[in-house]
């Protein structure tokens, strides 16, 4: 059994290391240390090189976000929800493409394989909850959303954020009443 005060370490450096991360790729991990409040030998424990930190970030991001369905759609709408969730699904992909650089090629495969399911998943719950309401297309398949949210984040990082525009389209795409 994990401490207490080990799991709050834990989340701290993790915590902290997300904002470092997103001011800056070249931060040091004794800086991250610091900031965190910890001995780089907790900072090391936890975490025994920088690509094992990276790979936990965004382990958490996805993991928060695929944690994220069944609560949107206890509260919105399944189209709603599915916009929402592709919101916070873009931001989360414009940061692991900023931790990305930090991946050796090999561990951004592996980080991949081992996410593309379940986001997969999460696609599929909210797609199929659209489907039942009569608001998502049959045909929508998990697979091509996902593909086309590539060309969001990647959109969102121009000098004018297109995304939104974007977003409407595709969710448009999906719409049960679009004509075929």
């Amino acid at each position: 059994m994990v401490r207490s005060d080990a799991r709050e370490n834990r989340a701290r450096i993790l915590q902290v290391a997300r904002e470092a991360f997103g001011e800056s790729g070249d931060i040091s991990m004794n800086q991250i240390a610091q900031r965190a409040g910890v001995g780089p030998g907790t900072l090391y424990r936890n975490f025994p090189t920088r690509e094992a930190l990276v790979l936990a970030i965004y382990q958490h991001e996805v993991d928060r976000l695929i944690e994220s369905v069944p609560v949107l759609l206890a509260e919105l709408a399944p189209l709603e929800a599915l916009r929402q969730w592709t919101v916070d699904l873009v931001a989360a992909m414009r940061k692991k493409h900023g931790l990305g650089d930090a991946l050796s090629p090999g561990a951004h495969q592996v980080i991949t394989e081992q996410t593309y399911g379940p986001v997969i998943a999460a696609i599929t719950q909210l797609l199929d909850a659209g489907k039942r309401d009569g608001v998502i297309r049959a045909d929508a398949d998990p697979r091509d959303f996902l593909q086309l949210t590539g060309a969001l984040w990647r959109a969102a990082s121009g000098p004018e954020d297109r995304s939104p525009f974007m977003l409407a389209l595709i969710l448009d795409g999906l719409s049960a009443r679009s004509p075929r």
